[in-house]
């Protein structure tokens, strides 16, 4: 059984991660979610926890049950770690190798393929200091995807729309062949 790590970040495209994760449990992935604090504010831990039969983490000090290096050992574990929705935010964060909270540090201890999936407004997709760090990623053996056209939440139209989830996925899969 292969396991996918699947970092959900604080945008209001989290909601679809929650698509992500029930079709990977379905196809018999072992799932394991990270959300950072700000994606808490969109959804809650309970949701994903629920979908995956795991316990999702939040906080780099949570109370442990028994010991290990949580972020190591998920680390380890992985096959392929998902980043869903990808803020401008966290793509800057390990643009830099900044590792301040569990999916930061995780992905830095990580020799699992890591594929980001962004999300954001039009403007910030566009900015260049954000392509600037897409293209150091890339250069790391990141895989960035491609954001979609279309209505955006916040009301505009353009570039930063999230991958439909059955894209994403399909990405997912072909990756761990």
């Amino acid at each position: 059984m292969k396991t996918i790590l699947v970092g959900v970040c604080g945008g209001i495209a989290s909601y679809k991660a929650i698509e992500i994760v029930n079709a990977l449990c379905k196809k018999d992935y072992d799932v394991h979610v990270i959300m950072t604090k700000n994606a808490t504010e969109f959804i809650g831990p309970l949701t994903f926890q629920s979908l995956s039969h795991n316990p999702v983490v939040t906080d780099m000090f949570n109370p442990i049950d028994k010991w290990d290096t949580k972020h190591i050992q998920l680390a380890k574990k992985a096959d392929l770690f998902l980043i869903v929705p990808a803020t401008a935010n966290i793509i800057g964060k390990i643009a830099c190798g900044i590792a301040d909270d569990m999916m930061t540090t995780t992905i830095m201890a990580t020799t699992a393929p890591v594929i980001i999936a962004p999300a954001m407004n039009t403007n910030m997709w566009e900015n260049p200091i954000l392509k600037d760090n897409i293209h150091k990623l890339s250069a790391y053996g990141y895989r960035v995807l491609e954001t979609e056209q279309g209505h955006l939440a916040c009301g505009d139209i353009g570039r930063g729309k999230l991958l439909d989830w059955q894209d994403i996925i399909k990405i997912v899969e072909s990756s761990l062949q």
